[in-house]
């Protein structure tokens, strides 16, 4: 889809699977116009559902995808928060709170009535990269998911069993290494994958309000993703619309 289209947004709550008492904030975009639309989830950097987040999540719905950016960090205090989601990186990751939370949060996405339940993926961004890998190999049955500079689920043998992922990396980085290990093991299980190091980039080069962003990969990897997707995520009677 070439053309961007109209929009609206909310700010909704979803509940959180590790603390029913503690729900977490979370920002929906979709078009405004009836219809079933693929889904998107959308999992934040160390600095939270920030602008950059939202703006990333109206650029999904502008193209046609009902889009959730979940608030890690909302619900249970900062502090909490961060050490469950690092806990969940470093010491346990594919077991871990922080999982069940998003697992979560793509049902809940799932159960929008505008989504296709059949068609949706993830997108995470360092920390929600790391994330958005361990969700799509954690039998979720999502159809795509991408990750920027995020790291690897350990054990990286996991990823046999992930759905089509596409990933976009700065050379001048300590996730280019993890980069190269994923296309090794992607390869090797022969799962459908993109994966590309962008020279002369830094960590955040996708976001437009640090002072990292690098435009010329922001917009190729912007077009790399959506066109992975189109190829497995998105199918060409996915919408339903009157």
């Amino acid at each position: 889809m070439t053309d961007t289209i109209s929009i609206q947004e909310k700010i909704i709550q979803i509940p959180r699977a590790s603390n029913p008492d503690k729900p977490m904030d979370a920002f929906l975009a979709q078009p405004t116009q009836p219809g079933l639309y693929s889904g998107m989830l959308v999992i934040h950097e160390i600095l939270g559902l920030n602008e950059d987040i939202r703006q990333i999540t109206r650029r999904f719905a502008e193209n046609g995808y009902v889009a959730l950016a979940i608030d890690l960090f909302s619900g249970q205090g900062r502090v909490m928060c961060l050490m469950q989601v690092f806990y969940g990186l470093l010491i346990r990751p594919m077991k871990n709170r922080t999982l069940q939370d998003l697992s979560g949060a793509l049902s809940a996405l799932k159960n929008t009535p505008e989504v296709d339940a059949n068609h949706t993926g993830v997108v995470g961004f360092c920390m929600g990269g790391g994330y958005a890998l361990q969700l799509a190999s954690s039998g979720q049955q999502l159809r795509s998911a991408s990750v920027f500079y995020g790291s690897n689920p350990r054990p990286l043998d996991v990823v046999a069993d992930a759905c089509p992922i596409v990933g976009s990396y700065p050379d001048k980085d300590f996730t280019a290494n993890a980069a190269r290990e994923l296309e090794a093991a992607l390869d090797l299980y022969d799962v459908p994958h993109d994966i590309k190091i962008y020279p002369d980039t830094r960590h955040s080069f996708f976001n437009q309000y640090g002072s990292r962003f690098n435009p010329e990969a922001n917009q190729d990897a912007w077009e790399r993703m959506l066109a992975f997707f189109d190829r497995h995520l998105r199918t060409s009677d996915h919408l339903t619309q009157p």
